[in-house]
């Protein structure tokens, strides 16, 4: 199968049976949406969900959290992952927010990333989903999922991953594929054991096109 011919397959499917895909983090405006996917940096996204409630009523504004203390934004996320260079990370983010950009999160991906802890997969997570902007974030299952299922090919980096995945899909559905790729990785397409068996784009998987010819040569 050509690439071009899985990409519209793939695309075509999620679009029938996933016509609405978002994120699973809680947020309410761009800040919130914002401290959330900066906490969610190797960590889920159930935890975060458990610890934003408590952060944002206590800081409800950029303002709030950049008079906050480091010690005190610390023990509120302290059950996620690297909760010390985060709590950092989201004091600096918050003085920035209220100095540099008067509280308004940027819509553009390059003054996004100069914010403390945002990088080019947090700045495309908030242009694509508070902005409506085509922009692929790569994280660990998008990246993972897009190998397996041959959409990218000997990717090495998230931003070789990006740049295989938005010359292949349409710019109107760049937004979307990275919540379909997400939530297929999250759900389906696991890490340890895909679940071949309920996933409806197999047929358009090259993994389980390898898989199927390695169990057909091994039942003869």
């Amino acid at each position: 199968m050509r690439k071009k011919e899985r990409f519209d397959n793939i695309i075509s499917w999620f679009r029938q049976n996933m016509p609405v895909a978002e994120t699973e983090l809680h947020y309410s405006n761009p800040y919130e949406l914002l401290v959330a996917v900066i906490l969610s940096a190797q960590c889920t996204d159930k935890r975060v969900n458990m610890m934003t409630p408590f952060l944002f009523e206590k800081y409800p504004t950029a303002f709030d959290l950049s008079h906050a203390r480091q010690d005190e934004i610390f023990d509120l996320i302290r059950s996620c992952s690297y909760p010390n260079n985060k709590a950092k990370h989201l004091l600096g983010m918050a003085k920035m927010l209220v100095e540099d950009f008067k509280e308004v999160v940027p819509d553009d991906i390059t003054e996004l990333q100069k914010l403390p802890g945002v990088g080019r997969k947090t700045a495309n997570v908030i242009a694509s989903v508070v902005y409506d902007k085509p922009a692929m974030a790569v994280d660990t299952h998008v990246f993972r999922v897009s190998e397996r299922i041959g959409l990218t090919t000997n990717s090495k980096t998230p931003l070789e991953t990006e740049k295989q995945l938005v010359k292949y899909i349409p710019e109107e559905f760049i937004a979307t594929a990275h919540h379909w790729l997400i939530l297929h990785g999250r759900y389906v397409c696991l890490a340890r054991k895909p679940k071949c068996k309920f996933c409806g784009i197999k047929e358009f998987c090259k993994y389980y096109e390898r898989e199927e010819k390695k169990n057909l040569k091994a039942s003869r």
